[in-house]
């Protein structure tokens, strides 16, 4: 056995050494987070002063939102650091910090997905009901076991990478600290790491996904009994947007682990991490806006009421 010193300091490679490609990349990254922050931002404002959007649908909103603001924090603003001054190291305690929250984040994404599918149901099935089973208390203790769901899916691999070594090469083939091109540099015996890793993934993708099928199941099955078009179209409307942000989230995933071939993968997984990290949050705002007459016309009236304030 050979003395390790563990590296202290690591070097992402980004996504390309091209100057003027990183100038467009840096100035479309810019544009996505500014619009990223800036329209979830604007859900949950409009979620806290407009009183008709006090419901649990708009809770859990609100609460998506504050995620993706969280999720894309915890990358973009690093890289865009990185591609202005072309410093592309990062310490071993900051690259543990990214990996932790990035799968945090992450993962309580799909958690409150998942709930929020169920919050749909509850909806268009228990219509009479729906306001005294979602609850302001549970509303609030079910975004809490989102966040417990994360936790608890990203605590046990991190514990066991903090013990690997990185003794021989520090260089990221990544523009962040993913867990899969680490474990790749890593000194150390990463097998059991890395199929746990797999087994979290998958496990925390099917239980959530089969959730939302479960519930968008029974939610078809109601709405085709509704006597009249115009109820269809209306319950399906309430759906479209989540539909929406469900598909591209676990699109995004289900490409990141069905693996293109060995020499292609690397390259593949840094073009659909931006899409998932990068331009999903961006979209999801306007896709909940654009198709919600709710968030528009409060939007409508924040804008208005902001005018009337100035003018004064």
């Amino acid at each position: 056995m050979k003395n390790c010193t563990s590296l202290s300091t690591y070097i992402l490679l980004g996504l390309t050494d091209d100057p003027r490609m990183q100038v467009l990349i840096f100035m479309l990254l810019f544009v996505s987070y500014t619009l990223t922050v800036t329209g979830n931002l604007t859900i949950i404002i409009l979620t806290f002063v407009e009183s008709h959007l006090k419901t649990a649908m708009y809770f859990f909103l609100k609460n998506f939102s504050f995620l993706e603001t969280l999720y894309t924090t915890v990358c973009i603003p690093r890289f865009l650091y990185s591609l202005t001054t072309g410093d592309k190291t990062i310490s071993y305690n900051a690259c543990v910090s990214q990996l932790f929250f990035f799968f945090l984040f992450g993962t309580a994404q799909f958690f409150l997905l998942a709930i929020m599918s169920y919050d749909r149901y509850v909806a268009i099935c228990k219509p009479l009901h729906y306001a005294t089973i979602m609850n302001s208390r549970v509303c609030a203790w079910l975004v809490l076991c989102c966040w417990i769901a994360g936790c608890l899916v990203t605590f046990p691999p991190l514990c066991l990478g903090l013990n690997l070594e990185f003794c021989d090469y520090n260089v990221i083939d990544h523009f962040f600290c993913d867990a899969s091109p680490m474990l790749k540099i890593s000194s150390s015996d990463t097998w059991f790491i890395e199929q746990m890793v797999v087994a979290l993934a998958v496990l925390t993708d099917i239980v959530t996904l089969l959730c939302v099928v479960m519930s968008y199941t029974y939610i078809i099955k109601t709405i085709i009994k509704f006597p009249s078009a115009q109820q269809k179209m209306k319950a399906f409307s309430t759906c479209s947007s989540h539909v929406i942000v469900v598909s591209m989230t676990y699109g995004s995933c289900i490409f990141i682990y069905v693996k293109a071939s060995a020499k292609d993968e690397v390259t593949v997984n840094k073009c659909v991490s931006v899409l998932s990290i990068s331009v999903a949050p961006m979209l999801n705002p306007f896709i909940y806006t654009l198709r919600n007459k709710q968030v528009k016309q409060a939007f409508i009236d924040l804008i208005k009421r902001i005018s009337l304030i100035s003018k004064k």
